[in-house]
């Protein structure tokens, strides 16, 4: 009960019940699916940072990413 409520509180936009099955050991590698270390999202996940869009986004805006830069041209 405590693990579901922390994460309910992180703001999660995964499911709990998807995410705690990616932990599980899977019997071929391929089937692993890339999520976001905060947010859990599988889709639009960044490989180099780890991150989903969104969050990739949020971090950048705050400037917890070394390196990263808002483009303008």
């Amino acid at each position: 009960m405590k693990k579901k409520r922390s994460l309910k509180n992180k703001n999660n936009m995964a499911k709990t019940s998807k995410i705690e099955r990616e932990k599980k050991k899977l019997k071929y590698k391929i089937r692993y699916r890339n999520r976001c270390q905060l947010c859990g999202r599988p889709r639009g996940y960044m490989r180099k940072f780890g991150l989903c869009r969104l969050c990739f986004r949020e971090q950048a805006h705050k400037g917890n990413l070394p390196g990263v830069r808002k483009a303008s041209w």
